[in-house]
């Protein structure tokens, strides 16, 4: 399958890096998953335009799939996660590749980190962020992860098209993110998440404002690694969204619509 030989083009390059720091402890760690429409920040990542339309299928599956590699005690990690889409002309796939570490702040878990999202064959999309985030958490109150992601390239997920010589740029935009997940009962799980999208000023001129993004659902554990997801995602503003992509029907077009979606993971 074209897809899966292409996701494994990232998980070559990290392997050469597992190489250079072995240690106790060590891990590696995979995923493989398939959805029936990804979703990033509230937005459809399948929305590529034909013949001047956005598609509104509510169903457009993904393949996905990652590699996490933990450097022993350490706290240091890499990894790759990719995903099919079809959001821009001339590519198929999203592949991320990232690296942080992650240590104890009295009770509470710290990771900072950057990742590069990368879209061969189109780098109109090429993003690169720095990120951190805190997590607390206990059997009676659930689990909190705040979440704050910087821009730091200069375009925005093609938002600011500084690759096609716009004279404009994304950089400072950023992402604020709050996510909440809690056992329910055994195997059953709860997981909530709001987000903002604040958008560079350079990306606000054009018409495209600050959003925020929200999803509500639950997951159950089948038992060796595999879960089944569903769960409500969408986000706000999405009228001047569907501007962005295509015209017609704002509700109809607009990549931020209230969706159900469904994911297979498999961890291993």
């Amino acid at each position: 399958m074209k897809r899966t030989h292409r996701i494994a083009l990232p998980a070559t390059l990290l392997a050469a890096c597992l190489a250079a720091a072995p240690g106790a402890h060590a891990q590696l760690t995979g995923n493989l998953a398939l959805t029936t429409d990804y979703k990033f920040r509230g937005q459809d990542q399948d929305m590529l335009k034909s013949d001047g339309f956005a598609r509104s299928s509510a169903f457009k599956p993904a393949v996905q799939g990652g590699l996490d590699y933990a450097f022993g005690d350490s706290g240091w990690y890499v990894g790759t996660w990719n995903s099919s889409v079809q959001w821009q002309r001339g590519n198929s796939l999203e592949s991320d590749l990232y690296g942080g570490w992650r240590f104890k702040a009295g009770p509470i878990d710290m990771d900072l980190g950057a990742i590069a999202y990368l879209y061969p064959g189109n780098r109109a999309g090429n993003t690169r962020e720095v990120y951190a985030s805190a997590g607390y958490g206990s059997d009676t109150l659930g689990q909190f992860t705040l979440k704050y992601a910087h821009t730091v390239s200069r375009d925005y997920f093609g938002y600011a098209g500084a690759s096609g010589g716009s004279g404009l740029s994304g950089r400072g935009t950023g992402y604020t993110s709050l996510a909440y997940s809690r056992e329910l009962l055994p195997r059953l799980t709860l997981k909530a998440a709001v987000g903002y999208t604040r958008m560079s000023g350079d990306i606000r001129s054009l018409g495209l404002p600050s959003y925020a993004d929200y999803q509500l659902g639950a997951s159950w554990d089948f038992g060796d690694g595999l879960l089944l997801a569903g769960s409500m995602q969408g986000a706000t503003r999405g009228d001047a969204y569907a501007a962005a992509t295509g015209p017609g029907d704002a509700g109809r077009t607009s990549p931020n619509r209230r969706r159900f979606i469904a994911t297979l993971t498999k961890n291993f």
